[in-house]
């Protein structure tokens, strides 16, 4: 764990982070993909930290994956590659970096690390974590193996390397139900997250089963949620991900992954939307779509926001946080993370 007292002696002895107009007059291009959510005031505190970092990234041959849920100053501001847990997952292994620095989870730099076993990967607070990754374990993996023998495992890349060696495969939200047609026989093991399960199951023959996991963001949303808005505003366009409740997912006018959101509503743009995930997808797609109104009920990913601007510029002038995926593991683990993407491409994804 960071210690921030020491991360802001540090970077105050080495970076001019004070707040400057001549500098937030000469960065205005980055500003206007978030100039709708984030007010002049902040973006002055933050314009310091994102030209530090865009510089450093220079110097270190880095890039910056960030995942969608970022907040809009790491999202737009210092970002090479933006998307979510799949395409994150794709372009880690396409990158010719010598260092990433995983602006998400802890899940998504140790595949980063497990596909470019080579490379640094950089995680700005170990701590940042995740509800369904911590909630199944490889022994949870050959519990379900021992209830149905000769089931194959799928399991969400929301889990630990230890989960994906463990398993045959891996998927995300954008790719789990194609994931669970291609493979052989009539039950498939879903795991860790119980609703992706449940909403996979509605689209598929084959029979799943699944772990009682759930994402502390996604579960807490539910129908009274969406029937409120839809009392106050009968024409709002309700736009779920697949790890709500399937109470939820039933209720809304579309059901994606983050990408599948996003294009949802590039190609259908709604006058007005409601996006039933993590609240910062909101305020990162805002500035692409200025015709659409957002409803925000805001539900925040505790894990997801301990990654800040100034935790990403001190383990890039650090080097410290480096992720490490044991050899053996980071094998089992790679082959259930190769065989989803060549899967997602084979299939066109």
């Amino acid at each position: 764990m960071l210690d921030f007292t020491q991360v802001r002696t540090v970077l105050a002895e080495c970076y001019d982070l004070a707040p400057s107009p001549k500098l937030v007059a000469s960065m205005q291009d980055i500003y206007q993909k978030m100039n709708r959510v984030v007010p002049p005031s902040d973006w002055a505190i933050y314009a310091p930290f994102v030209k530090a970092i865009i510089e450093l990234k220079k110097k270190r041959n880095a890039v910056i994956l960030g995942h969608n849920y970022m907040t809009p100053e790491i999202f737009h501001g210092v970002s090479d590659f933006v998307g979510d847990s799949l395409q994150l997952a794709m372009k880690a292994t396409e990158v010719e970096a010598d260092v990433i620095v995983q602006a998400g989870v802890h899940f998504m730099a140790e595949t980063s690390k497990i596909l470019s076993p080579e490379k640094t990967v950089l995680m700005p607070d170990m701590n940042a974590g995740c509800s369904l990754a911590e909630s199944i374990t490889a022994e949870g993996i050959e519990e379900m193996r021992a209830k149905y023998p000769g089931a194959p495992v799928v399991s969400y890349v929301n889990t630990t390397a230890e989960v994906k060696a463990a398993s045959d495969i891996c998927c995300t939200s954008a790719n789990a139900v194609q994931i669970v047609d291609a493979m052989e026989g009539d039950t498939v093991i879903m795991t860790p997250d119980q609703y992706l399960a449940q909403n996979v199951a509605r689209l598929t023959r084959k029979k799943v089963v699944f772990w009682p996991g759930s994402c502390i963001v996604h579960e807490l949303y539910t129908v009274e949620d969406l029937h409120a808005y839809r009392t106050h505003d009968p024409e709002v366009k309700i736009i779920a991900h697949p790890e709500c409740t399937p109470e939820v997912v039933a209720e809304a006018d579309y059901t994606g992954s983050t990408s599948g959101i996003l294009n949802w509503i590039q190609a259908n743009k709604p006058a007005r939307a409601m996006l039933v995930t993590e609240c910062s997808m909101a305020s990162n797609i805002a500035d692409e779509l200025p015709d659409v109104e957002f409803a925000k009920p805001c539900n925040m990913c505790p894990y997801m926001k301990k990654v800040t601007l100034e935790n990403i510029l001190y383990v890039l002038h650090t080097m410290e946080n480096q992720v490490e995926v044991e050899q053996q593991v980071a094998q089992k683990a790679r082959l259930s993370v190769n065989r989803m993407i060549e899967l997602s491409r084979k299939l066109g994804l």
